[in-house]
């Protein structure tokens, strides 16, 4: 089974799962027109931004997309499309307002193994939908990979180089992973549906921590800030992503502290 054990799988920073909806859940793309601005609008924002796309589906409502973003412009990058599409869309449909819902979803993504989780949940969109198997759909990065086509829109080594050295069994390699269904690795969904905002994290933390400020962890000695860090990191909803921001700690440092802490209890 093509997969990274955990004691295999390395620690990644800089790495998210975004969710872009529709307002309302509404269509937000009619027809294939529609869906391949919005990859030439993905095209344009990395030529501004230097972000890379590990994979995407463009969705009929929604868009999943997976990026690595070590220049950390998220925001300016999610502003970025949701605006260029819209004018388009509302353009075309003589319709006025947002689009997309206010707060797009994030979630941070923190070793390999589970990248590769959220690489095969992103590309079972079409066959979760009901819409045509992951092979046949045209809107996802999964055509880039099989293909070996580094001219598309998604950068593919750097995923493919995690499964194999050899590109052939990479891609061999790939297409097994995405294909399977093993419930171990189906927490992509649960996470982003499951996800709380920033504020009901914050208030989740100061509740289990009896603290009134989640900052004041910052100001812990080394040992009980570890162990304080590693609990938050095990609350359901709460993502690395939100981690650094609530905490004022940098993704770098909160993820070696998962890490050692996890090899310090065993686990």
């Amino acid at each position: 089974m093509p997969r990274l054990s955990r004691s295999d799988s390395k620690i990644i920073t800089d790495t998210y799962h975004i969710l872009l909806r529709g307002i309302n859940k509404q269509d937000i793309f009619m027809d294939k027109d529609d869906k391949n601005k919005f990859i030439k609008c993905l095209t344009d924002t990395k030529e501004k931004y230097k972000y890379m796309i590990y994979s995407f589906a463009i969705m009929n409502n929604h868009v999943h997309l997976n990026i690595y973003d070590e220049n950390d412009f998220m925001s300016k990058i999610i502003h970025k499309l949701c605006t260029s599409y819209g004018m388009y869309f509302n353009k075309k449909y003589e319709r006025v307002g947002h689009i997309f819902q206010n707060r797009f979803k994030s979630i941070g993504i923190d070793t390999e193994e589970y990248l590769l989780n959220v690489i095969r949940y992103i590309h079972r969109n079409p066959e979760k939908d009901g819409i045509c198997k992951m092979e046949e759909y045209k809107w996802s990065s999964y055509k880039d990979y099989i293909s070996n086509n580094n001219k598309g829109i998604t950068d593919i080594d750097f995923v493919l180089n995690l499964l194999d050295s050899n590109r052939n069994n990479a891609i061999y390699k790939f297409i097994q992973y995405n294909g399977m269904a093993d419930k171990e690795h189906s927490d992509a969904e649960y996470e982003m549906e499951t996800k709380l905002n920033d504020e009901d994290a914050c208030n989740c933390i100061k509740r289990i921590l009896d603290i009134e400020n989640v900052l004041e962890i910052q100001n812990y000695k080394k040992e009980k800030r570890n162990e304080v860090i590693y609990k938050i990191s095990q609350i359901v909803g709460i993502s690395s992503a939100q981690m650094v921001r609530l905490l004022g700690l940098n993704q770098r440092t909160i993820q070696r502290i998962i890490k050692e802490y996890k090899e310090k209890k065993g686990n």
